[in-house]
């Protein structure tokens, strides 16, 4: 009893990890006009280039991010 338990639990973490690591975003700058936005997928480091060389598990939390950005800040 304790064994299929045991298995149950651990196929329903291995289950839910692909839809944890779906909520990823990154901090980007396009390289043509400067300005930097919050992107669900990983810059392509060509048209639009990645500022803060991290990922964030909430859109907030890297808006945050964004605003502290040095490179970031509104001129």
């Amino acid at each position: 009893m304790v064994r299929t338990i045991a298995i149950a639990t651990i196929v329903a973490a291995f289950a839910s990890l692909p839809a944890a690591a779906a909520e990823q975003y990154w901090v980007a700058r396009d390289a043509v006009s400067k300005q930097c936005e919050v992107v669900p997928k990983k810059p392509d480091g060509t048209l639009v280039v990645d500022v803060g060389k991290k990922r964030y598990a909430s859109e907030a939390e890297a808006k945050k991010a964004m605003d502290a950005l040095p490179d970031c800040k509104k001129k």
